[in-house]
């Protein structure tokens, strides 16, 4: 493995870590045992609902030791259990698979406004930005 920092990134169910597919070959390949991730990932998400989709950003030191920052999960994800849509319309724009109210969207980017890119980013922007995900994924926002 050369000198440098690896970036892996991730998208894992809340307290559903294991060494299986997709997390096993992903860490394994360069050089990360599993099951260290998963104990500590599932640790971690111990207060989530199970199944959460968490997306993770890890770094792999040249040691092999790591360390993983926890992202909230995907806006679309969001979006589709506040609308109790079981997924994304097929034609956007034209067939809507539920809708959402403006408090849902503020809600959402409160969520979103606790990762770290998002920390320095206005309330407005955020917000904006659930909005036209819930157009891609066919969800009509309502006020």
């Amino acid at each position: 493995m050369s000198a440098k920092n690896v970036l892996i990134k991730l998208i894992v169910g809340a307290g559903q870590a294991a060494p299986a597919p997709p997390v096993g070959p992903a860490l394994g390949s360069k050089g990360v045992k599993a099951i260290d991730f998963c104990k500590e990932f599932n640790a971690r998400t111990a207060n989530y609902a199970p199944g959460i989709p968490i997306p993770i950003l890890m770094t792999v030191k040249p040691d092999r030791s790591f360390l993983f920052e926890m992202k909230s999960p995907p806006t679309s994800w969001l979006i589709l259990k506040a609308a109790n849509a079981p997924k994304g319309s097929d034609k956007p724009g034209h067939k809507s698979v539920g809708t959402i109210s403006l408090k849902h969207v503020y809600e959402i980017a409160k969520i979103k406004k606790t990762d770290e890119r998002h920390k320095d980013v206005e309330m407005r922007a955020i917000c904006s930005s659930v909005i036209l995900t819930a157009a891609a994924v066919g969800v009509d926002v309502v006020a």
